[in-house]
């Protein structure tokens, strides 16, 4: 069974955050709350996690992973940014957006896109979202919580615990999540594309 994880959704409590991060450094799955709608997180590195995520959102080897970062200048460490990009995502960050860029060699392989070599990364405002990536002290590794059957993602803590109370580590509730992901913006060749219209405004890169 999972953990049930009821958190401040402003003012997260630091005892509950530490026992969420010691079971994402134990291995362990989670879903918790970000700015756009609720995701699954695992520690970068875990291989597991990658193919529980894939299994339970029935994904393929080509989709595109996200690393929740604690802000830009993390960020960069796992991102080849030029000038250029440097500006339009910093400008963006902490934002409702996901950007598509090449990956460096602190990015797991498993991680990235098999051909591109790309993947992804935002920052994200919400509180929780927050302290979770701030006490783990890395990128949390991360994908949008839509399952194969539903055209919208979740959004109560408790419906998600009854629905994947067998195949996820813990449930972190901060309250009512939105149903709509994030933008993504490939900047992978320099110029903005975008790939998915969500919660940012993607005009600030058409």
């Amino acid at each position: 069974m999972a953990r049930y994880f009821d958190v401040h959704p402003a003012d997260p409590q630091p005892r509950l955050i530490t026992q969420i991060v010691d079971l994402v450094r134990d291995g362990g799955l989670i879903v918790y709350p970000t700015d756009s709608c609720f995701a699954f997180g695992c520690r970068l590195g875990n291989r597991s996690g990658l193919e529980r995520i894939r299994r339970i959102r029935g994904l393929d080897d080509r989709h595109h992973f996200t690393l929740v970062c604690r802000d830009f200048s993390q960020l960069g460490q796992f991102v080849q940014i030029d000038n250029a990009v440097f500006r339009m995502v910093k400008a963006a960050t902490p934002g409702s957006y996901t950007f598509i860029l090449p990956a460096t060699r602190e990015v797991p392989r498993q991680l990235m896109h098999p051909k591109k070599r790309t993947v992804g990364v935002r920052v994200t405002p919400h509180p929780v979202a927050q302290a979770i990536v701030a006490e783990l002290g890395e990128p949390l590794v991360s994908s949008t919580l839509l399952l194969p059957d539903d055209s919208e993602p979740m959004t109560l803590g408790w419906e998600i615990k009854e629905r994947l109370d067998h195949v996820v580590d813990a449930v972190v509730d901060a309250g009512e999540c939105g149903t709509v992901p994030t933008t993504v913006v490939d900047l992978s060749d320099g110029e903005p594309q975008i790939v998915r219209v969500g919660a940012g405004d993607p005009a600030r890169f058409q």
